[in-house]
């Protein structure tokens, strides 16, 4: 396990893999919803990354792998050749700030609906999400989703390393997989949306082996040192349910360190006790998330120092960088953080995008 750093080492430098990051403050995936029809990456998305440069890490909004993965609307892709071009301008800005910037990829499996990509969407099993997904038409009940058959799971995991070859033809450093808060990955992982009696479900054995071939899949496609996952030990959002979290994510850790992968991203899903014993079973660098997404609270230096105390290399932080494209600066010099307005969030347009504007600047 690596050595615990000192509070004092947020804005330290850090080598992950080829890549020397500056401070350890990592920008966290975040959804906003602007992309072009057709799943493009705009000028407006490139000049928002670049204008959160400064991060040790970006990690971008979660990118769909495959149309059946889309799960929002407004969602940006990584599947066909335009998608590829239109993510180069934003790769480009980013590293012409000084940058480094991941690509989150993200399939929703069943959390995702019909009037949004046209087919019905796919999971472990004929289990719904639980509440409503968003959809062109607005929110609608979670559908039904196809169980996929046995021969089908691997093109699945296939498609993330496709994607992720992708991403590295568009620029980016690498790719996090999205194994976090119900959506594919995570529905495999789950003991009550994962009811299959085949090699993919039943055991815990089973139920890790989809996010591992993904995983293996993607470093096969682009290199362990480009490939980091995000996990949610213990979450419950879209219904899934994790039981044993301490053996399940343990025995997951354990086969995804035989593939040497560039980081794991953890979110404060679960109590620190068991987040600590996931820390010390992983031998790789940690990113920690301390405050799940959804919730009122951000992420503050405070949470920070403490997790990097605990043995944490990296911390993420997110809603803190939507008002605050300058929060590395913020928080090195204790400047006072502008507060987000969750009403800019999904509602696509510029405001409330590009208009937060640095410390001491005017729009």
């Amino acid at each position: 396990m690596p050595s615990p750093s000192s509070p004092s080492s947020l804005f330290s430098p850090y080598r992950l893999g080829e890549l020397a990051l500056p401070n350890r403050v990592v920008m966290a995936p975040m959804t906003r919803v602007r992309a072009a029809e057709g799943g493009l990456a705009t000028p407006s998305m490139a000049r928002y990354y670049a204008q959160r440069a400064s991060a040790g890490l970006i990690v971008s909004e979660g990118v769909q792998p495959s149309l059946v993965g889309q799960s929002n609307p407004g969602t940006p892709g990584l599947h066909t050749p335009a998608q590829v071009a239109s993510w180069r301008p934003v790769t480009e800005a980013v590293r012409a700030n000084g940058g480094r910037i991941f690509a989150q990829l993200m399939h929703g499996g069943r959390v995702s609906h019909p009037d949004t990509t046209g087919f019905r969407p796919v999971g472990p099993s004929a289990v719904p999400a639980v509440g409503e997904v968003f959809t062109p038409n607005g929110p609608r009940p979670a559908p039904v989703p196809r169980a996929l058959e046995t021969a089908e799971v691997p093109e699945h995991a296939a498609s993330y390393a496709e994607a992720a070859s992708g991403a590295v033809a568009a620029g980016f450093d690498g790719v996090e997989l999205h194994g976090a808060n119900g959506y594919l990955i995570s529905q495999f992982l789950s003991s009550n949306a994962n009811l299959r009696s085949d090699r993919y479900g039943g055991s815990v054995a089973g139920r890790v082996r989809f996010a591992v071939e993904a995983a293996e899949a993607t470093v096969d496609a682009v290199g362990a040192a480009r490939t980091g996952i995000r996990l949610s030990p213990g979450s419950t959002t879209w219904g899934v349910a994790d039981e044993d979290v301490p053996r399940l994510y343990g025995t997951l850790l354990a086969e995804l360190a035989r593939l040497d992968l560039a980081y794991v991203h953890l979110v404060a899903t679960s109590e620190e006790e068991v987040l600590l014993g996931l820390r010390a079973a992983w031998p790789g660098t940690l990113i920690m998330n301390p405050v799940p997404p959804g919730g009122p609270k951000r992420t503050s230096r405070a949470d920070a120092d403490h997790w990097l105390g605990l043995g944490a290399e990296l911390v993420s932080f997110g809603r803190a960088f939507i008002a605050n494209p300058d929060l590395v600066e913020r928080l090195r010099a204790a400047l006072p953080l502008s507060p987000e307005d969750a009403r800019d969030f999904y509602q696509g347009g510029d405001d409330g995008y590009l208009t937060y504007p640095a410390y001491g600047h005017r729009d």
